[in-house]
């Protein structure tokens, strides 16, 4: 039996990794063991996702969060390599674009263990996005590069990388979408306690650097959605960093007399608020593709983002924090509206085939 180290440190590194680890453990001859960096620590961020998606708890929490980019990802480097030289794995798999995945790769590598790459070849084109750094050298570095689209495949192909290492297998958030969106939709919580009726209520979340880390952008982006509240409600599950922003600018207060400021949700909720949302907005580009599988419109709140396929379909609009008008009427003119009929992420079997190719390579 062949041992897999899964790095992972955020929340949509749970979600994506719930219906993997599922298909490991189903697969017989695979062992795997997750690290936990820490990166989304408090209860509502990490401990109810493992829960409510049925993953068993990690075997090394390392509480590894704060700090800048460079000191958090050396911190997170140190100690996965340590555990990697005690777990001795066969292979190293890292989801996405997080510090936690290129901390995952980087010790991997040194240590001659070969790298799988879950959702490898997306960009954004836009360096100043750490995401978009850590998701470039995290695929140069990886052995296997699982793509979710094919713009990630032509991505990958047209930066040189070799065609054996390009894997397409669709996009594993499909898979969960379809695995608990029953479930989801049938859970009494959130909607309840709030009081919302479905389709009445604008769903806002605000987490990336871009957007918190600039004063200017983050007041634009408040503004915007106390304009939008004066037309549909507005609720917000507000990211830690996004409530010491909003609290650092005096805002917090004020902004929650006109909107529904909420503490983040776990996976259950989150989804049930993204089903029953008349329009979303985000700058998550998980949520982006979770308001598409549930045929919600969406707006996204950055200059540009990795899953433009939603974009060309009429799914998704940009509407980049420069005004509030820009922000305001991107959010109400998506009201109501629908995109075309498309099926970019794969068959549903995304895990399945990831899991397959890591057996099949491994055991050869």
């Amino acid at each position: 039996m062949k041992k897999i180290v899964t790095v992972l440190g955020a929340r949509p590194q749970f979600i994506k990794a719930s219906v993997v680890s599922h298909a490991i453990a189903a697969a017989g001859d695979l062992r795997e063991i997750v690290i936990h960096t820490g990166q989304h620590f408090d209860a509502n961020m990490s401990d109810v996702f493992f829960e409510e998606l049925g993953m068993a708890a990690p075997a090394h929490q390392l509480s590894i969060h704060g700090g800048g980019h460079g000191a958090m990802t050396g911190r997170m480097l140190a100690e996965v390599e340590r555990l990697l030289l005690i777990e001795r794995p066969d292979a190293v798999l890292v989801y996405g674009d997080t510090n936690s995945t290129l901390a995952g790769a980087l010790a991997a590598v040194k240590l001659h263990i070969p790298v799988a790459h879950v959702e490898a070849g997306l960009r954004s084109f836009n360096m100043a996005m750490p995401e978009e750094v850590n998701r470039i050298l995290t695929d140069r570095i990886s052995r296997w590069l699982f793509t979710p689209t094919h713009a990630a495949e032509h991505h990958l192909m047209s930066e040189g990388a070799a065609a054996e290492r390009v894997i397409p297998v669709g996009d594993v958030m499909y898979d969960v979408a379809l695995h608990h969106g029953q479930r989801a939709s049938a859970f009494n919580g959130v909607m309840r306690q709030l009081e919302l009726k479905s389709a009445s209520f604008a769903l806002v979340t605000v987490h990336r650097a871009e957007n918190t880390d600039q004063p200017e952008r983050l007041a634009m982006v408040a503004s915007a959605l106390e304009s939008v509240a004066d037309h549909i409600p507005v609720v917000w599950p507000v990211h830690p960093r996004t409530r010491a922003e909003l609290m650092r600018q005096g805002r917090l207060d004020g902004l929650a007399t006109r909107i529904k400021l909420i503490e983040p949700v776990g996976y259950l909720d989150m989804v049930q608020l993204e089903m029953s949302a008349a329009v979303i907005a985000t700058d998550s580009g998980g949520v982006q593709k979770e308001a598409f599988f549930h045929g919600v419109p969406c707006v996204t709140l950055r200059n540009e983002t990795e899953w433009t396929e939603l974009l060309t379909s009429g799914w998704n609009r940009l509407a980049p924090p420069v005004s509030v008008d820009v922000i305001r009427d991107a959010v109400l003119d998506a009201i109501g509206t629908r995109g075309d009929s498309i099926s970019p992420y794969g068959l549903g079997d995304a895990a399945q085939r990831i899991v397959r190719q890591l057996s099949v390579d491994l055991l050869a």
